[in-house]
């Protein structure tokens, strides 16, 4: 299986798209980052897979965050992604979880967040309950809400890679009565197929009666935008008295990236150039 691409195919005979992602490099820089227990790694493995599936709808050269935040014990689940399909992610949980937990168990009361940030324009935001079995279903309920275009969603996830699958109704074409056909075909498709199988094979045991266009695969790859720098900035925006305060009882002040676990260490002399405007001193890491 060729990792971490994503994939895009139009019917020739039906108004439909659709997209199909692999993901294993990618899927293992955001687990590897924290001792994330299976359930969490499952529910990461799904949203990556689903950001990226969402990432290749945009019109616009841009961000994409798909945010799930509730009230039960996993607080936030976040993946960040962008036009060229660089994506990172973090969760916040707060006590061991179930392996078996459904996404109302982890989340209770739960809501999901789509933030669309164009380079240019105007951000959008979309916000969804998470009231049904499955991300997939929930993220189905966006699309009917906000895109009111028929779109059907697959994700599945193991400990060591991610992958899915998006069919949706071309804009525009109207009542399509192909969807519900090519929709029972795609919900044939096995985790083990999706996970483990060439996308050209995968398409061709779903769709071999079908004349399909599948056009070259896009790369995805983890990306984090931290540095030294960012670090840096967010220091300047401290009271300076509340920050010499900090360096007096630890020597230093580390900044952590909660994305990838880097950290960043000012001593007093860069904190000094900090205030200065001046560029810190390279990285202690």
């Amino acid at each position: 299986m060729n990792q971490d691409n994503l994939y895009r195919y139009l019917f020739e005979n039906a108004d439909v798209r659709g997209e199909l992602v692999q993901l294993e490099d990618s899927f293992q820089h955001i687990i590897n980052s924290h001792p994330y227990p299976g359930v969490i790694k499952q529910l990461l493995g799904e949203l990556l897979a689903a950001t990226s599936l969402l990432t290749a709808t945009l019109k616009f050269s841009g961000d994409i965050g798909i945010q799930l935040q509730g009230n039960g014990p996993v607080t936030l689940a976040v993946i960040n992604g962008n036009n060229n399909q660089e994506m990172r992610g973090v969760a916040r949980y707060s006590e061991e979880l179930p392996e078996s937990a459904t996404l109302t168990e982890l989340f209770g009361k739960g809501y999901m967040v789509i933030t669309l940030t164009p380079d240019e324009g105007e951000r959008y935001q979309g916000v969804v309950a998470l009231d049904k079995p499955t991300l997939a279903e929930c993220l189905e309920e966006y699309f009917a809400q906000s895109e009111q275009l028929p779109t059907r969603i697959w994700l599945f996830s193991s400990d060591t890679k991610a992958a899915g699958m998006l069919l949706q109704v071309l804009p525009g074409e109207g009542e399509n009565l192909e969807f519900d056909h090519l929709t029972q075909l795609t919900a044939t498709i096995k985790a083990e197929e999706l996970l483990e199988l060439d996308a050209e094979e995968v398409l061709h045991r779903l769709y071999h009666q079908e004349e399909v266009r599948l056009f070259d695969p896009i790369p995805v790859s983890f990306k984090c935008t931290c540095s030294r720098e960012r670090s840096a900035a967010a220091i300047r925006t401290l009271d300076k008295t509340e920050v010499d305060a900090i360096l007096a009882d630890e020597g230093k002040i580390e900044m952590g990236c909660e994305y990838c676990n880097s950290k960043y260490v000012f001593d007093s002399i860069d904190i000094e150039g900090i205030f200065a405007n001046q560029t810190a001193p390279a990285a202690q890491q």
